[in-house]
């Protein structure tokens, strides 16, 4: 996935293969049970799941469900608690179990990669990305993807403003180096004036001397 000005990654959690082993198991089960059920009707131990009747296995493949749906629903609560505005809502895939319930075995939480208005805003941005994608306790391979994407972002970002800063500190000083220029040249003019009416008026004091002689 590219990196854009606004882009959705996507961190995952998958349960979906332990459950899917799970079903396997309960399907063989169900079969070995469809087979053998006049035989051990009498013998085999059953609980009342959700008003499902189900076998010690099938109890035991709900309760693992039970706990996988827990995880997968804080894992992507976890995304959504510290992505803040960048995260979306969650989104899951769900199981169906032995007692007729769906349990979520998968999760996604879009998570917008997007650059700031500044430098300073994009690397915000990246860090907040960075903070939502490790935020549950067992991240993704998925999750440290997104998160190795922002901090190219926000690498990238720091780059982008230690190359403005320079050029800021080289734009302040032309301006300062102008402004001493400009001062220079109106100390100059000044200094010309002074030395031009000074003149002027030794001069008058010259003529004055010389018609007081020739009075």
């Amino acid at each position: 996935m590219q990196i854009g000005l606004n882009y959705n990654y996507a961190s995952n959690s998958s349960y979906y293969d332990k459950t899917q082993k799970n079903n396997a198991e309960q399907e063989n089960t169900e079969n070995t049970n469809s087979q053998n059920k006049d035989s051990k009707q009498n013998n085999e131990q059953t609980q009342m799941i959700n008003g499902v009747e189900l076998t010690i296995q099938q109890v035991q493949q709900v309760r693992e469900l039970q706990s996988i749906d827990r995880n997968v629903k804080a894992h992507e609560a976890a995304h959504q608690a510290a992505g803040g505005g960048l995260a979306g809502a969650a989104s899951f895939s769900y199981t169906r179990g032995p007692d007729n319930q769906m349990y979520a075995t998968a999760g996604e939480v879009p998570i917008r990669m997007q650059k700031g208005r500044t430098p300073e805003e994009t690397i915000a941005n990246a860090r907040q990305v960075v903070a939502a994608a490790m935020a549950p306790a067992d991240p993704s391979p998925q999750d440290y993807k997104v998160a190795a994407n922002a901090l190219k972002m926000e690498f990238e970002a720091r780059a982008e403003a230690t190359k403005l800063k320079a050029q800021e500190a080289q734009e302040k000083k032309e301006e300062n180096e102008e402004k001493q220029e400009n001062l220079d040249i109106n100390n100059q003019d000044s200094k010309d004036n002074f030395e031009e009416t000074q003149a002027n008026k030794d001069f008058k004091n010259f003529i004055g001397k010389i018609y007081q002689q020739n009075s």
